[in-house]
């Protein structure tokens, strides 16, 4: 019998805003994959529903008779196997606390598999990427055979730590696997002159531009155009960095453009703290971290020349330009720069919204259209 799992972030999501306002925590990418792609590798047949926040919960709905998970754990085969042979009395805890039951549990068992990552704030996507992203791409390559490696590219390192899929392009790229391995998703284009430090992967259809410079671990997601100089960063699916400019140690959401020259710190002058944006509190609070860049919310987007601080947080569906830093936060839609910040109207923001996802043959459904709705009537709190 297959697995059945309900994935619960409806009490940690704001840890991991503002990515996880548009969507729940399973839908984050974090090495090659994200958790619900990672949970369908891992365990072929099963089924996956949410408990989540409660503007996201009527699109995102629960599965019966299922195992309640916590969202934030990044599973691996020992975890699986956990959860398989949980018994309906039975509840599962790790440290003291427990990360996956059924409703009627009474029994504890804990859990000795291999250790597991767990997803606490939304610097540890970056974090953990390079671990995770090692992890999954043995999960993906192994009893498969990579495309070979095109004699015009350089290989530092062991080249069975390439892997190149079908339809695949790259000519002329110096690829470093000494740190961790590179995956290159299906029909994926390296242009000449790049250069790529491991661990790396990016996804089915992804571009990086002419002489980019990218350093581990950097994720990229399906149909993305990276170029200039990237370090440790995730970007999800369809959004854009085609031009020069750094962004390092950072989160980029779904369908965000970065204009050309655009450069976010991830380091503060004093080599300090980073102190970050708290959804849950709404204050500012310090991260534990010295590296943290940018994280910016679905469908937001940033003029040339645009400055982040360090450590910035971008909300849902902003449009930002102009001279000077912004805040640490910036509101979801928000439209303007630094000096002169508005209200985005929610009928503009999804006129510029579907003029990008028209390019890619995609357009809003009914549900993202629901949940923007309620983001922008709520943008103070987001």
């Amino acid at each position: 019998m297959s697995l059945r799992l309900n994935l619960n972030d409806a009490q940690t999501y704001l840890s991991l805003a503002p990515h996880t306002l548009t969507k729940p925590t399973a839908f984050l990418r974090c090495g090659v994959l994200n958790n619900l792609e990672r949970y369908e590798h891992l365990s072929p047949g099963i089924s996956i529903g949410f408990v989540t926040a409660e503007h996201l919960q009527k699109h995102y709905l629960p599965v019966n008779d299922a195992i309640q998970v916590d969202g934030r754990i990044i599973p691996n085969s020992s975890f699986i196997i956990a959860l398989t042979h949980l018994k309906e009395d039975e509840y599962l805890t790790l440290d003291g606390k427990i990360i996956a039951q059924y409703k009627s549990s009474t029994k504890e068992i804990k859990y000795t598999g291999s250790p597991l990552i767990f997803l606490n704030n939304r610097w540890d996507l970056f974090k953990w990427n390079g671990q995770v992203l090692s992890e999954d791409y043995k999960l993906l390559t192994t009893n498969k055979v990579s495309n070979p490696i095109p004699e015009s590219c350089t290989i530092i390192g062991d080249p069975s730590q390439v892997f190149i899929e079908q339809d695949a392009t790259l000519n002329a790229v110096i690829l470093n696997v000494k740190e961790g391995p590179i995956y290159i998703g299906s029909k994926a284009e390296i242009m000449e002159g790049s250069m790529v430090r491991g661990p790396f992967s990016m996804g089915e259809s992804s571009q990086v531009k002419m002489g980019s410079k990218i350093y581990g671990a950097t994720t990229l997601g399906p149909h993305c155009k990276i170029g200039g100089e990237v370090n440790n960063v995730i970007f999800e699916g369809f959004s854009n960095k085609s031009h020069d400019g750094f962004l390092g140690n950072g989160y980029i959401g779904s369908w965000c453009n970065i204009g050309a020259d655009t450069n976010a710190s991830n380091l503060m002058n004093n080599y300090g703290i980073v102190d970050v944006y708290d959804y849950s509190s709404q204050k500012i609070m310090l991260s534990g971290e010295q590296f943290v860049g940018l994280h910016m919310g679905d469908h937001s987007k940033c003029g040339i020349n645009t400055m982040f601080n360090t450590g910035t947080a971008i909300g849902v569906a902003c449009n930002l330009f102009g001279p000077g830093f912004f805040k640490k936060h910036v509101p979801s839609f928000s439209f303007g720069e630094p000096s002169r910040l508005f209200p985005y109207r929610l009928e503009k923001a999804i006129e510029g919204i579907e003029s990008m996802m028209a390019r890619r043959g995609k357009k809003l459904s009914e549900s993202e259209i629901e949940i923007l709705k309620f983001l922008c009537e709520q943008r103070e709190l987001f």
